[in-house]
């Protein structure tokens, strides 16, 4: 659901003349947003796995150089170079792959009723993804596609914008809610005869 169907017109078009057209405003409890602190935890261990990798292609060259003449051991160093050159392509497509779904996850929003479904559901191969994380093509017909053959998947659009409260009606007023209040009579008796 957007700020504007949650809001409704009225109410939203007052925050945004408010906030004007500096400032971003967005639901984040929708599942396309996660914490600062989860995503600066995953970039950090990112970050060091991506330095780890460097340290050990340069320890391996620098041990290569230094077992030259060796060849079993210059086999073992080859072996152990290939190893960590296939590590890197899986980690390279694991992110690729993360990055997609993210996309993924983020365009479609609030649209779908479980993103991951919908998603398992897409030819990802057929979507081109941007420098900046967006989608640059490739979805807009698979998503027209997999809504009329599977429309149970996608969130019904809907036509209401304001808010509709249900609950309980309340108690009518009166004394005590409709019964005689005994302690407001005799506190009534009291003063009235002062």
């Amino acid at each position: 659901m957007d700020l504007k169907e949650l809001l409704g017109e009225e109410l939203y078009n007052q925050v945004i003349a408010k906030a004007g057209d500096k400032h971003k405003i967005a639901v984040v409890s929708d599942g396309a947003w996660i914490p600062k602190d989860k995503f600066n935890e995953a970039n950090e261990a990112k970050k060091k796995l991506e330095t780890d990798l460097r340290d050990r292609d340069k320890q391996l060259a620098d041990l290569k150089d230094a077992a030259k003449g060796n060849e079993d051991l210059q086999a073992q160093i080859k072996k152990l170079q290939d190893d960590n050159k296939a590590t890197k392509e899986k980690y390279d497509a694991d992110m690729k792959d993360l990055q997609l779904n993210t996309a993924l996850k983020l365009a479609l929003g609030s649209d779908v009723h479980d993103a991951d479904y919908a998603i398992s559901q897409l030819d990802k191969s057929k979507i081109e993804i941007g420098e900046d994380g967006s989608i640059k093509a490739g979805l807009e017909d698979q998503v027209k596609s997999l809504r009329e053959s599977k429309a149970f998947l996608f969130a019904e659009e809907s036509e209401n914008t304001g808010l509709t409260l249900k609950g309980a009606k309340p108690a009518e007023g009166g004394k005590g809610g409709g019964e005689d209040n005994p302690i407001a009579a005799e506190i009534s008796s009291i003063f009235s005869q002062r």
